[in-house]
């Protein structure tokens, strides 16, 4: 197999970084398996250890792509989600399609806080239940959309703005899932074409975000085995604890 070839299935040559990607998508999808949360946190949180944070971020869009329409697919009364939610879904579409297609103009920095910020978050909220003191009207809808977008284009991690509000709404867990399932895709689009323009996508990247796709499958699996087997509470809290370190660890670099 000559170098090109490699190249364009491989992240990079070296072992070592190649066997710390695949086990970072594996565990991501376990984590995403087990408790139905947390994927792009979980790898972004890892991935920035080893790689910068736009080939991160490039590198997770086939796998948040494919595990939400998976989610929102198995949804009940969609139609209803759709027509109930449409204007969070236009707010993220536009604002994270703005913020990527400049993805390269940021700051490293820039992007490195904010993708510790969506995770910490991400975390408070779970582990402690933040909410958003937010009302039914649709303007609160767009505010906390385009929020969620400028965050999303800058780091993947557009759901706590997402979670928040729909945990503050009060939503019943079935709609919630498909809620989250709907919004979560609604800016998966925007983020592949914003990273497309930007130069970040191309049809190297997209193969090894498909191989990355593939360990995080085969790690959602793993985690849907283990959520019978292993207490979900400590398994949720010592990862949500996880997130809260590597997100401030994240934050700290940014600023020193």
């Amino acid at each position: 197999m000559n170098d090109l070839t490699l190249s364009a299935f491989l992240p990079t040559l070296d072992p070592l970084l190649v066997a710390s990607v695949a086990g970072i998508f594996l565990f991501a999808g376990v984590v995403k398996g087990f408790l139905g949360i947390g994927l792009p946190a979980a790898a972004m949180g890892l991935l920035t250890l080893i790689l910068p944070p736009t080939e991160a971020i490039s590198l997770l869009w086939l796998p948040i792509l494919f595990s939400n329409m998976f989610q929102f697919g198995r949804a009940r009364g969609k139609a209803e989600i759709v027509q109930t939610y449409k204007w969070f879904a236009v707010a993220i579409f536009i604002s994270i399609f703005i913020t990527s297609i400049f993805i390269n103009d940021y700051p490293t920095s820039l992007l490195t806080i904010a993708i510790g910020v969506a995770m910490v978050i991400f975390s408070l909220n779970l582990l402690f239940g933040v909410t958003l003191p937010v009302g039914p009207g649709p303007g609160w809808q767009v505010g906390v959309g385009v929020v969620s977008g400028i965050l999303g284009g800058l780091s993947s991690i557009w759901s706590p703005p997402v979670a928040m509000y729909l945990i503050a709404r009060n939503v019943p867990k079935d709609t919630f899932i498909g809620a989250t399932g709907f919004l979560f895709l609604a800016g998966c689009f925007p983020l592949g074409a914003g990273l497309v323009i930007s130069g970040l996508i191309t049809g190297t990247v997209l193969v090894k975000s498909l191989i990355g796709l593939a360990f995080t499958l085969a790690g959602f699996r793993i985690g849907e085995i283990m959520r019978n087997r292993v207490s979900q509470s400590h398994f949720r809290n010592i990862v949500l604890v996880a997130f809260l370190i590597m997100g401030g660890r994240l934050i700290a670099v940014g600023l020193f």
